[in-house]
């Protein structure tokens, strides 16, 4: 189980000692340029540009204790060690990053990382995953409980109202799945830090990436991502990360000792693949993002939508959170994108995600879905293809049918992944998907 250290080191506590390197981070280098080159040293022995896949399970040892800084494969490897370097470096205020078979696996090591009989809260639309470790596996084995609060909306007195002194973790996503809800996170650490508990505070940073958000640079102690998505980008690794902050260093090594004690660590090759992918993520990212602003204004436009959801658009409610919100390289992005494109932009890039209500109900929302030809009908999201799905029968059938209305998921919300196609195209598909979804609904011609 092996941390990448940024601007400190790390001690190793579960037993083994697991190939822990010490990288110094750039205060000049760009998001891009530590994509590119963070944990992606030359080969020292062999001069190879590419770090190599280290497929080994075992490492020579020259006497007992006397090794290269490998002994096990669970415990550390070069490639993982390279790709939590590499993820550390992305994650604007990580020092720490710890790789995992999944993000629900990640989940569930956080989760267990609290012990017996203790208290969260979570944003209430949370992915469905999520919702299902907690109340059906969390719950029912380690006796945790879990206050679900619209973390959007709630004031201060009722957030405050929902803290207990066993209270240990908040638990954000924001944007939200599937209904794009944004959390003011400086607010919510605010009210964490003055709780009695001093409860911790996790950021989901799966829908923005690390290229939009830096959570950690707002004040979270942790931020997890399903790497699937966005980070890898080409829908062929599963895998989950933590990434925390220099002064959480106990907590890393706390984490570091059940990711080794646990075993759901990802492969070697998984590692390799989703450093590969992790180098073009700035470049992915902005074209998701333009391409789903354009996605979502032709959507707006269309009279087969009753509501359009991208915090991206000019014309969404929490827009000017979604601008404060975003990273200082993002920032940067998007303003000289909005200076190109004033106002005819009508918003700026704001991730991949756009989630839209379809005129009429569910049969309607299955005949646009089956309709697309460059949407796959899929679940998951971030990768270079177009994905689109209904969450309320696939991503998040496990949430209760109430507690789904009561958060908006219903059977005419669909959402999209919108991928790095050309726009045009994505556009074109997107209205006649639609229009062929309105025919269901027109009456027959009598000619």
């Amino acid at each position: 189980m092996t941390p990448a250290v940024l601007n400190g080191s790390a001690s190793t506590s579960n037993g083994h000692t697991n190939g822990v390197h010490t990288v110094k981070k750039s205060s000049v280098d760009g998001f891009g340029t530590r994509a590119i080159h963070a944990g992606s040293e030359a080969n020292e022995e062999t001069g190879a540009v590419i770090p190599p896949i280290s497929l080994s399970t075992t490492y020579k040892q020259h006497g007992i204790g006397n090794h290269k800084g490998f002994e096990y494969s669970r415990s550390g490897n070069p490639n993982r060690n390279a790709f939590e370097t590499t993820l550390a470096a992305l994650e604007s205020g990580g020092a720490y990053a710890l790789a995992f078979a999944s993000g629900s696996a990640t989940t569930a090591t956080v989760l267990q990382s609290l012990g017996p009989d203790a208290h969260i809260i979570s944003v209430n639309d949370v992915y469905g995953g999520t919702f299902r470790y907690m109340r059906r596996v969390a719950s029912e084995n380690q006796g945790l409980e879990t206050t679900f609060v619209d973390l959007e909306n709630a004031d201060d007195d009722t957030i405050r109202a929902a803290f207990r002194p066993n209270t240990k973790l908040i638990w954000i996503e924001s944007p939200t799945n599937p209904t794009l809800r944004l959390i003011d996170i400086p607010r919510i650490v605010a009210l964490a830090r003055a709780a009695p508990s001093d409860p911790l505070v996790l950021v989901d940073n799966t829908f923005l990436s690390p290229f939009y958000a830096s959570p950690l640079l707002q004040g979270a102690d942790l931020v997890m991502h399903s790497l699937t998505k966005y980070v890898n980008g080409h829908s062929d690794v599963v895998m989950g990360a933590l990434v925390l902050p220099a002064h959480r260093a106990a907590l890393a090594d706390k984490l570091r000792f059940l990711q080794n004690a646990i075993g759901a660590v990802p492969s070697a090759y998984d590692c390799w693949l989703a450093q590969r992918g992790a180098k073009t993520l700035h470049l992915r990212m902005k074209a998701h993002g333009a391409n789903a602003l354009a996605v979502a204004r032709a959507l707006e436009r269309s009279p087969h939508v009753e509501e359009v959801i991208y915090p991206g658009l000019a014309s969404h409610p929490r827009n000017e959170l979604a601008y404060r919100s975003l990273s200082p390289h993002a920032r940067t992005f998007v303003d000289r994108f909005v200076q190109e494109h004033g106002d005819a932009a009508g918003g700026f890039p704001y991730g991949g995600m756009v989630s839209f209500r379809i005129r009429g109900a569910a049969a309607e929302a299955e005949r646009f879905l089956t309709a697309t030809r460059l949407f796959t009908l899929a679940e998951s999201l971030g990768g270079v293809e177009s994905l689109a799905e209904l969450p309320a029968q696939m991503t998040h059938g496990s949430i209760p049918p109430e507690e789904r209305a009561l958060l908006g998921i219903g059977d005419n919300l669909v959402r999209l992944s919108v991928g790095v196609e050309e726009v045009e195209d994505l556009i074109a598909d997107v209205e006649q998907a639609l229009e062929a979804a309105a025919a269901l609904s027109t009456p027959p011609s009598e000619e």
